[in-house]
């Protein structure tokens, strides 16, 4: 459904005359410019900030939007689903026909992801490899959370997790932070392919539940809080019972698997309620109330022998808080209203609160956080938090508008930290083959661009089709989907150089080159995907024979 002409022709006409007292406001040097923004004909990023003027009224729309297809290549199927097979799914969003089709508005039909399109070779020329180690490696996290302790006016949450850049000292075995703040790392396999490491970041989530499910008899009791865990994971997956780390009914106090006795135990089954002083029930596909997530987007960490890890710098600290409950009922209303607003041609809208982020209106808060040009850690502006709601608000494929916690390796073996060197390449649910096989497979690349020709040197034959038997050779992911040293030193100068501009609401992909297979404007000439090339997919995996 489009917007009306007239309605966006407006908008430019304000925004051309607004251009003009920006660009004066530059020439009176109150912002300074760099490169590759020109002062007479680009306005910089900050511009738009400073002066509170949108520069992307669809910025939901992510930049993996505008790759073209061909009529062939589908990196879209991992966001847009519509797969009625589950009638109980709380999901009702079915967007399976955007696969290929740029249903774009009006204004949606122009990217605006300008850093798309920008060789930032002589950018980064400059940029030595020891200044970048030096970057990556500090921590900016915990001066962060300390400036927020200290500012007495902050509004928003506050998430301390010591020495989090350092995740082999913040959490144990399982996952535990070991501050007792209740935080748990889990280890799952990342969404293809933006978070591969080798397309540009490294990162790791953390879930909490609320102290309630922490507690037993107002004492913190980690029996109950891991046996509460394993049951939102069972409930959001839609399971009948998992394997767990043993767990002690005696401290629990129930009788969870039914033999008559308070034992030690292994699996948990399916039941009807929370344990512990909770008396939540559980809810197919839904977290419960207060359930937070916490994720860190990281540089690519490279050690001495070349070897990728989690940087302890982060480019991003992204935050969730389930802050209502809502039904099935509840949220197929707010998926109906969605569609009524788009059905009147009404662009996106993003209810901001302030400190506390953004509303999704789908019964979560969103915030986030990102780098300032010196590095330390900053709130994201409403204009590049409006982002946010592009992933975690109507998308087809999302669990309860989340993505990583319906990708956790199932039961004990996803309690702890992410480590892609303990993960091979799982198929999804009702498939046989690897997902990230199937996926470039599919997409015609390494990355939904089909830019990142390390990964078609590495897994593609010359005539372009995917090297199955060598990707199937590949005994971990961290094999499949880490790069280089060379090309995770370059992935990071290209970020920095994004870094100092401030230019996110330009787009925040560490791209090298200009992209050469992503549209700057759709019109009605682009082919749809082919029928036989769009696929009903779940981003569920099936970890039953690894």
């Amino acid at each position: 459904m489009k917007y009306p002409i007239f309605a966006a022709l407006m908008m430019l006409g304000l925004l051309s005359g607004c251009e003009k007292s920006i660009q004066q406001e530059v020439q009176k040097n109150t912002l300074t410019v760099t490169a590759p923004f020109k002062q007479d004909d680009d306005i910089p990023a900050v511009a738009y900030i400073q002066h509170h003027e949108i520069y992307n009224a669809e910025s939901v729309i992510p930049p993996q939007c505008y790759t073209k297809t061909d009529g062939v290549n589908n990196p879209c199927y991992a966001c847009h689903q519509t797969d009625k097979r589950d009638k109980n799914k709380p999901n009702q969003m079915f967007d399976g026909h955007l696969q290929g089709n740029y249903e774009f508005s009006d204004l949606g039909t122009k990217n605006h992801w300008k850093n798309l399109f920008i060789d930032r070779t002589e950018l980064v020329k400059d940029i030595s490899d020891e200044h970048i180690l030096a970057w990556i490696n500090q921590d900016n996290y915990s001066p962060f959370i300390e400036k927020l302790k200290q500012n007495s006016d902050w509004q928003g949450e506050i998430t301390p997790i010591d020495n989090l850049a350092y995740p082999e000292k913040a959490f144990d075995e399982f996952g535990f932070a070991r501050d007792g703040s209740g935080w748990v790392a889990f280890n799952y396999k990342p969404f293809p392919s933006t978070f591969w490491p080798t397309n540009g970041s490294t990162g790791d989530v953390m879930i909490r539940l609320p102290e309630e499910f922490r507690t037993h008899q107002g004492v913190y009791n980690r029996d109950v809080y891991l046996a509460n865990l394993s049951l939102v994971e069972i409930a959001l997956k839609g399971l009948d019972g998992i394997s767990v780390p043993e767990l002690d009914e005696q401290r629990i106090g129930e009788d969870l698997n039914q033999d008559g006795q308070l034992s030690r135990i292994s699996y948990l089954s399916k039941r009807s309620h929370y344990v512990g002083d909770t008396k939540d029930e559980l809810a197919y596909q839904l977290y419960p109330q207060g359930t937070e997530f916490l994720h860190t987007v990281r540089y690519i960490g490279v050690d001495q022998q070349g070897n990728i890890y989690n940087a302890p710098r982060m480019k991003e600290v992204r935050y969730m808080k389930k802050h209502r409950f809502k039904s099935k009922a509840a949220l197929a209303s707010s998926y109906y209203r969605e569609a009524k607003e788009k059905s009147f041609e009404n662009l996106p809208q993003t209810l901001y609160l302030g400190d506390k982020g953004v509303n999704n209106t789908f019964g979560w808060l969103i915030n986030g956080y990102i780098e300032d040009a010196q590095g330390q850690l900053r709130p994201q502006h409403e204009q590049e938090l409006a982002f946010c709601n592009g992933c975690h608000k109507t998308v087809g494929s999302t669990y309860d508008q989340t993505f990583s916690f319906a990708r956790k390796v199932t039961g004990r073996n996803g309690w702890g930290y992410i480590d892609l060197k303990s993960m091979q390449d799982a198929p999804n649910v009702g498939e046989d083959q690897g997902e990230f096989l199937t996926y470039m497979t599919r997409v015609g690349g390494g990355d939904e661009f089909r830019q990142n020709q390390e990964m078609l040197a590495r897994w593609f034959n010359s005539d372009g089709s995917v090297d199955k038997d060598k990707i199937m050779q590949a005994k971990t992911l961290y094999e499949l989907i880490t790069p280089s040293a060379e090309r995770a030193l370059a992935l990071n100068k290209a970020y920095l150089t994004i870094v100092k501009e401030q230019s996110y609401i330009f787009g925040r992909d560490a791209t090298l080159v200009e992209a050469t297979n992503v549209l700057q404007h759709i019109d009605e000439s682009q082919s749809p995907l082919e029928d036989a090339r769009q696929y009903v997919w779940d981003m569920q995996l099936d970890w039953s024979n690894l």
